[in-house]
């Protein structure tokens, strides 16, 4: 029986080549996904084990800031004179450091990194743990000197003698370039401003006296975390003491979602890969198991049982697996060093020598590539030890035909129920996550049936899609649609792997454009503003910024916004964590708030807060409730709600309760915070071109701030959701391109299982061409009930997602018939394409050859 099985599978390597390839492009992205995110963590662990000090002291972190302030926390200097004296501490050092600065050049152009990693200014000085060492020029000296890291030097054509301007929060200063620092680790992307630790004071952190930490060495023989407990004595638990392990971990931790993001959407792309590769496993072993119901049947009649005969075909499955999950193994690791050359475009420079293949890694790839061909073949298996040993005396039949779908349409219809329940259940729901967990649940179920249930819908479907065929392409036309009928669950298999994929892309295409029509109708409604000053990332910018925006000429009204992190003790017991935007008292003159209980006016004076009333009502809030809050470093307070609203609005991530208040509530128990954005108006006798001008023009030497109309700001909104999309559509590229191999795999072994009758059909008269066309409308014609199905069962679930989206706030819905229509359209051109193979093989086939074929 090994024999027996090894010989089959070498005989059909062929034809199993193409399920190979779906294991391979699920085990490549598991394994790649895993190798990529090991090797970025273990790279970062060793630069924050070697940079960072024995023991850390810094202020209390308090709220966590969702969004940034804008404020730098700091520590008194003279702290250093008391850790000093603490036994067993060897040298302490100030560290004065912050990223909330641009640095421009002589043109005003950024010099830094534009992709999201941050420009950091810092004091300079040299120990053994530095991450840079100078490698020309001088140490800086005075407030007009500056290093800067030889990688964004090199990348923005920097060079020593040149002068850079630095905005930051206390005001803007020029520097001359006096020397170049090189990373002796990796570079995390980052651009380094380094300057004398009198002038990072005062430049960076606004006055003298002050650092955002203090580094401590300890002594030879005692640990880190003993100098940390003797530190912790003498200061007590007002500053926050990390030892070297604790601050690596820390960083780490903040690097976490940044990787979270990467190794999550490569897995999403292996678990599109799984699903869609099952189907043309499961296929494919089917076709292969009709098509030797003879072979198999003489291996019963020589005796080999039912348990041989199914452990045979599970063999050649393991075997499969093993190939494709090597070979996955080995595209992964390529696929990894890839991501780490990507990498490099952005500024984070790993070294593909460094890479890190934990043991986890290749037991995942073998686990996902042989579990997913073993779970696959295990039907198919179980289906050819029912052969029986008379089969052998028979000719080789088709495996499913005539079968009844009674079984299918039962547990299709009761899985459908159940999906259906729990997708209304979703669509009735008051709370986001409720909604969001019968949502997963119903999508599951949905899917589960559709792809159970899908054989039924093969023959209503396809007499109506194919219906024209024999009108138009004769009896060519008719036999491309008997064939396509001919095995409703071969059919309905094959369709079923491109349907996954478009039900993906039509059901978050749908979410995805009412996002976008619900963000523009709340623009439209709430922005009444002309104009708005924001960085393009929502990064805080210095009071600088206002005060030139203040000096146009043509603007009048300017209102300022800020963040404000804070935590509010409700009268139901919770405690939400979530961040407040802070205004100025003129703010009905930038924007429509709907209130239904107070106004403008209570919801900005001192001590008042206001928030959205549907947050009020599940909280028990009402106007008149006192609130215990905290603010960041520890301050807290007691706030009055002074306003209910109305806004029907998304708060977006972490501003839950729609909350606000009066920028002098925030200064007070956040000072020296920045702005987030400003509202302007035009002055009376200005127009808004004029005053559009007079921002720009003032704004010019700011390049990390945009000056932004409606129209503007609605296409800001667009860019950052088509992020989701684009992923969207490399989702559907990976599904498309595992369907067409499942069709075409179908169509292949369909010839080989039709050769005769193929043959047959030659001898009477039927051309070459009359051939290869009767393959390609069968292969549209799957195509396109794949799509519809899929399109059909993803607008069900936009649906249910535009619902979850409405208890946010997002109640637009929208369907983008445009795309939908594209799919349709590509649907056909993926039939087309999948059938070329094919179609040319059976058009090459030797008539009497095809005749005789057994």
């Amino acid at each position: 029986m090994l024999r027996a099985t090894l010989r089959s599978f070498f005989a059909h390597k062929g034809r199993l080549l193409l399920s190979a390839l779906a294991v391979l492009l699920s085990v490549a992205f598991v394994s790649g996904s895993l190798i990529f995110s090991d090797t970025v963590s273990r790279t970062f662990d060793r630069l924050f084990a070697s940079t960072s000090a024995d023991v850390t002291v810094a202020p209390k972190e308090g709220i966590d800031e969702s969004l940034p302030t804008g404020v730098v926390r700091t520590v008194p200097v003279a702290l250093a004179d008391r850790i000093g004296a603490v036994d067993g501490v060897a040298a302490t050092r100030v560290d004065a450091a912050v990223e909330n600065i641009t640095v421009v050049d002589a043109a005003n152009d950024p010099v830094g990194p534009t992709t999201g990693a941050p420009t950091i200014a810092t004091n300079w000085y040299v120990t053994e743990r530095s991450p840079v060492k100078l490698t020309s020029g001088r140490e800086p000296s005075g407030p007009g000197e500056a290093l800067l890291d030889k990688d964004t030097a090199d990348k923005k054509k920097v060079r020593i003698g040149d002068s850079l301007t630095v905005l930051a929060q206390p005001g803007s200063f020029k520097v001359e370039i006096v020397g170049i620092a090189t990373f002796t680790t990796t570079n995390p992307g980052a651009a380094l401003v380094f300057l004398d630790t009198p002038t990072a004071q005062t430049k960076l952190l606004g006055r003298p006296g002050v650092a955002t930490s203090l580094s401590v060495d300890a002594a030879e023989g005692v640990s880190d975390a003993t100098l940390k407990q003797r530190i912790a004595a003498e200061l007590g638990d007002a500053y926050e003491l990390k030892t070297a392990d604790e601050q690596a971990e820390s960083a780490a931790a903040q690097l976490g979602p940044f990787l979270d993001v990467i190794k999550y959407v490569m897995l999403g792309f292996a678990g599109v890969a799984v699903l869609v590769g099952i189907f043309l496993i499961v296929n494919t072993f089917s076709m292969l198991i009709a098509q030797r119901t003879r072979e198999l049947g003489l291996l019963r009649a020589l005796g080999a049982d039912r348990r041989q005969v199914r452990r045979s075909v599970l063999t050649e499955a393991l075997l499969l697996g093993l190939v494709g999950s090597t070979l996955g193994l080995a595209a992964g690791i390529g696929l990894a060093a890839g991501l780490i050359e990507l990498m490099a475009l952005f500024g984070m420079n790993l070294s593909a020598a460094e890479m890190v293949v934990g043991v986890a890694t290749p037991v995942s790839a073998y686990v996902v590539g042989v579990g997913v061909t073993f779970v696959a073949a295990y039907l198919p298996a179980r289906r050819a030890a029912r052969v029986s040993p008379m089969a052998a005396l028979t000719d080789a039949e088709v495996a499913g035909v005539g079968r009844p779908l009674r079984i299918r349409a039962i547990a299709g219809s009761v899985l459908a129920a159940a999906g259906a329940a729990a997708l209304a259940g979703c669509v009735v729901s008051e709370k986001t996550s409720t909604a969001a967990s019968l949502l997963g649940l119903g999508v599951v179920l949905t899917l589960i049936a559709t792809v159970v249930a899908g054989p039924l819908l093969v023959r209503p479907v396809i007499r109506v899609l194919g219906g024209a065929f024999p009108r138009i392409f004769g009896s060519v036309g008719r036999m491309s649609q008997r064939n396509a009928l001919r095995n409703p669950r071969r059919t309905g298999a094959t369709a079923s792997a491109l349907m996954v994929g478009l039900a993906l892309v039509a059901g978050l295409s749908i979410a995805s454009t009412s996002m976008t029509k619900s963000f523009d109708d709340q623009i439209d409604k709430t922005l009444g503003a002309d104009f708005v000053v924001q960085n393009s990332n929502f990064m805080p910018f210095p009071q600088e910024i206002t005060e030139k925006v203040r000096g146009v000429e043509s603007a009048g009204t300017v209102v300022r916004q800020r963040f404000a992190p804070l935590a509010l003790n409700l009268p139901d017991g919770k405690r939400v964590k979530s961040t407040a935007s802070g205004y100025d008292p003129k703010l009905d003159e930038a924007a429509r708030i709907t209130y239904t209980s107070g106004d403008t006016a209570a919801a900005l004076a001192p001590g008042s807060i206001a928030m959205d009333r549907d947050f009020a009502m599940d909280h028990k809030v009402r106007i008149g409730s006192v609130l215990p809050a905290e603010f960041p470093g520890g301050q807290k307070t007691r706030l009055t709600v002074g306003a209910l609203t109305n806004m029907d609005q998304s708060g977006g991530p972490g501003m839950e309760g729609g909350l606000f208040m009066g920028l002098a509530t925030v200064e007070k128990y956040l000072p020296g915070g920045q702005e987030a954005a400003l509202y302007v108006n035009a002055a009376s006798g200005s127009d808004a071109t004029e005053l559009r001008k007079g921002l720009e023009s003032a704004l010019d030497p700011y390049p990390q701030v945009q000056v932004r109309d409606q129209a503007d700001y609605k296409e800001l909104i667009r860019q950052q959701i088509a992020v989701m999309l684009y992923l969207v559509y490399a989702l559907l590229g990976l599904a498309i391109v595992i369907a067409v191999l499942g069709v075409v795999n179908t169509l292949a072994l369909s010839v080989v299982e039709r050769t005769r009758e193929i043959g047959l059909l030659r001898a009477i008269g039927l051309s070459r061409i009359q051939l290869r066309r009767m393959i390609r409308l069968e292969s549209v014609v799957i195509a396109v009930f794949g799509a519809l199905l899929g399109l059909a069962l993803g607008m069900v679930w936009g649906v249910a997602v535009q619902q979850v989206l409405a208890l946010e706030g997002l109640k637009a819905f929208a369907v983008p018939w445009g795309t939908l229509v594209a799919v349709v359209v590509g649907s056909v051109v993926v039939g087309l394409a999948a059938a070329v193979l094919p179609a040319l093989r059976a058009s090459r086939m030797n008539v009497l050859a095809a005749i005789a074929h057994e």
